[in-house]
């Protein structure tokens, strides 16, 4: 019998978690540097500004086109990406951690619907399920912060404006990776990404007008490191999208939600609830079934 090992593990779900580890230090950073006065809108420049350069170099190095084929749609990406990231950088602003990146990945479920409406892809049946246990562990885990006997200052009432912001985060976020999917047929990786930071520069330096802040030397790097984890979570999550189904690739970032609890005890002492232990249980569970689910089923079906 041969032994379990990493290569056991599709790519695109390897992928998906660098993703997600990427994606969860980026958050812890951003809200770093959030509690020492730095607007949304700056962050999201030094971002772009970061992403950008790196993507530039990327294109470069792979000697092609930094402008690709289809620029309409890849302007859209870039449009309703930057629209989805800062809806989600004020979510984790103002929200605890944990329950910013809760909020946030609804966008698997979105993405799985507008995969089978758009791209016509059938979502199986492990990916089913793995939403039913993720939508659980939300359920459970949202109860830390409603139906908790004993409330604290970490399970105080989260406030509805953040809330609404990090769901259309959520939704843009689900829109957008449905975009990357389609451009992934006819464009490389490397130009998907910079596109995202070619356009989120203009519109947030816009968008700054006289809020810019200008941070010390240790708050510039924690900037420089946004746009370093992104551009990690970002690479990630398009190669993902190009090896897997953009329900079933989508579905697994949810582990990105433990990573940011953890993040969010370590860096900023918000200490979870059990209920948002049992909660990261099911989405960890609904994620292993994702992957697994079917190669597990596939020797009952052979018999």
């Amino acid at each position: 019998m041969p032994a379990l090992s990493f290569s056991v593990i599709p790519v695109g779900v390897r992928f998906m978690l660098l993703s997600a580890f990427g994606f969860a230090l980026m958050s812890a950073c951003v809200k770093y540097v959030s509690q020492y006065g730095i607007p949304v809108f700056e962050i999201v420049a030094a971002r772009a500004l970061v992403s950008l350069i790196i993507s530039y170099l990327d294109v470069k190095r792979k000697g092609i086109s930094p402008w690709g084929h289809n620029k309409p749609l890849l302007f859209v990406r870039g449009t309703v990406g930057t629209a989805a990231l800062m809806c989600v950088y004020y979510a984790v602003t103002t929200l605890p951690l944990a329950e910013a990146t809760i909020l946030q990945y609804v966008h698997p479920i979105f993405t799985a619907l507008l995969g089978v409406l758009f791209l016509k892809e059938r979502i199986q049946q492990s990916t089913m399920i793995c939403i039913a246990f993720c939508l659980a562990g939300l359920f459970v885990m949202v109860q830390s912060n409603s139906g908790s006997d004993v409330v604290s200052s970490v399970d105080s009432e989260l406030p509805l404006l953040s809330i609404v912001v990090a769901l259309c985060g959520a939704l843009g976020s689900s829109i957008a990776y449905v975009i990357v999917r389609k451009l992934s047929q006819t464009e490389d990786s490397s130009v998907i990404i910079f596109y995202f930071p070619l356009v989120a520069l203009p519109i947030s330096t816009f968008l700054i007008w006289d809020d810019f802040v200008w941070p010390s030397v240790f708050l510039t790097i924690m900037l420089i490191l946004v746009g370093i984890f992104t551009q990690i979570g970002q690479y990630g999550l398009t190669k993902a999208m190009q090896t897997q189904a953009a329900g079933k690739a989508s579905a697994y970032s949810y582990v990105q939600i433990v990573f940011s609890a953890l993040l969010g005890v370590w860096i900023f002492n918000e200490i979870p609830s059990i209920w948002t232990y049992l909660g990261g249980g099911l989405i960890v569970t609904g994620a292993l079934i994702n992957v697994f689910g079917k190669q597990m089923l596939t020797p009952f079906k052979s018999k």
